[in-house]
């Protein structure tokens, strides 16, 4: 049962913006390997700001996450990609349907 979720807003450099969407579309074969992710969504809110939501049962499972290949890869490119760092929020849920 999902009880965790991480929400993570990344904003793209200028020119970038199309590299960080399709990171973030191929990011599903990761995410997908993971098993401790229960539901994964890449987004995008405007033209250069992005985001990922991800859902978890159990701590253990978003750390997991949190130090998994996707993390990896966003971050080995962050200086590069991203105009800011990620903001990553660590979130409680409180109801699922």
């Amino acid at each position: 049962m999902e009880k965790l979720s991480l929400l993570a807003r990344v904003q793209a450099k200028p020119g970038h913006e199309a590299t960080v969407e399709n990171f973030l579309k191929e990011a599903l074969a990761m995410a997908q390997l993971e098993e401790g992710t229960i539901r994964w969504y890449a987004f995008k809110i405007n033209e250069n700001t992005f985001g990922i939501f991800d859902t978890f049962a159990t701590e253990g499972d978003r750390q997991a996450h949190l130090s998994g290949e996707i993390a990896k890869a966003l971050m080995a490119n962050a200086d590069t990609l991203l105009s800011v760092p990620p903001v990553i929020e660590q979130l409680e849920l409180l109801a699922v349907k």
